[in-house]
């Protein structure tokens, strides 16, 4: 929402804040903030005039994704041609020469992976991305796409974005909300372990599910911490995520922050830094207290028993 809901100033001032706490990676996409109506592709059109305004684009990770649909319109553009009209506009909105990390944001079944393998390349050996990624695609299509570009003597995927969080996903209530949506599932995870496939997960904070669960345990709030009462707060959220499954998990994660002297926040994000591969969540701060608390989980890792009792609460 950086340029909308989150003005120009504001956005700025975050983005100052994140690289003078060290961060360096900045992910966003051509369509976010169309939703939005006004100007197109606000987010990155905002992300070029501020890298230019603090000449400070050679120290950053740049990464941007293209192939989606042009909003609101829903039929697929995941196609060579799309995607080298989507480049060129993230260029120019960006204000760089080159993208470091170049995701497809959508899949398309019926597009076959060859052609979508062979015109990253050709982008990659005209210097336009340095590396490219998939997100919202299947096991089975990352798996066929990797695969041909091993075959080919190409260049694959070097990462996915899936949904994920340890939050319980229900990939049903997902489907019906966008089908083109693709949560972590076991399969994927499975490829992750094998490949050592990055990931970068987004809605690494499920919405910000368990910071809102969190505060119905301050003294201000009466909801009883119990799994009934956490099923009645949840019933306004997002029903992505499943309501008693879930109060569970915030059942095991409150466990460890209490144990640990963490911030739920914290414990969220290092559940995913503490996967048996590379995970770089995706966090989608509004206020620098929040950018401040997310930075504190990099350093925060779980222990592998930690990790499995938070599966095990479902």
């Amino acid at each position: 929402m950086l340029g909308t809901s989150i003005d120009r100033a504001a956005s700025h001032a975050l983005l100052d804040a994140f690289v003078e706490a060290g961060g360096n990676f900045l992910d966003t996409a051509k369509v976010y903030a169309d939703w939005v109506p006004g100007e197109l592709s606000r987010s990155e059109k905002l992300l070029g005039d501020w890298m230019a305004a603090r000449g400070n684009r050679s120290g950053l990770l740049l990464a941007t994704k293209g192939a989606h649909p042009d909003l609101p319109d829903t039929a697929p553009r995941v196609s060579p041609r799309c995607i080298s009209k989507d480049l060129e506009d993230s260029l120019r909105n960006l204000r760089t020469d080159v993208i470091d990390l170049y995701w497809l944001h959508r899949d398309d079944l019926q597009q076959p992976v060859a052609a979508l393998i062979d015109t990253l390349n050709r982008h990659q050996k005209a210097g336009k991305i340095r590396a490219f990624g998939c997100s919202n695609w299947t096991t089975a299509r990352i798996r066929a796409a990797n695969a041909y570009a091993e075959s080919s003597g190409q260049n694959s995927f070097i990462a996915n974005q899936p949904m994920w969080s340890a939050a319980v996903i229900d990939p049903q209530a997902v489907r019906s909300f966008d089908p083109t949506l693709v949560a972590m599932d076991l399969n994927a995870h499975v490829l992750h372990r094998e490949s050592q496939l990055a990931c970068v997960p987004y809605s690494s904070q499920a919405n910000g599910l368990f910071s809102k669960m969190a505060l119905q345990f301050s003294p201000a709030q009466r909801l009883r911490s119990s799994a009934r009462g956490l099923y009645h707060y949840l019933k306004g959220v997002r029903t992505f995520y499943p309501h008693f499954a879930n109060a569970r998990r915030f059942a095991a994660l409150r466990r460890i922050a209490i144990e640990q002297e963490l911030t739920i926040i914290q414990v969220t994000l290092a559940y995913l830094l503490s996967q048996p591969f590379q995970v770089f969540p995706i966090v989608g701060c509004r206020t620098p207290d929040q950018l401040r608390e997310s930075m504190a989980a990099a350093t925060v890792r779980l222990s592998s028993a930690a990790i499995a009792a938070v599966d095990a609460a479902v």
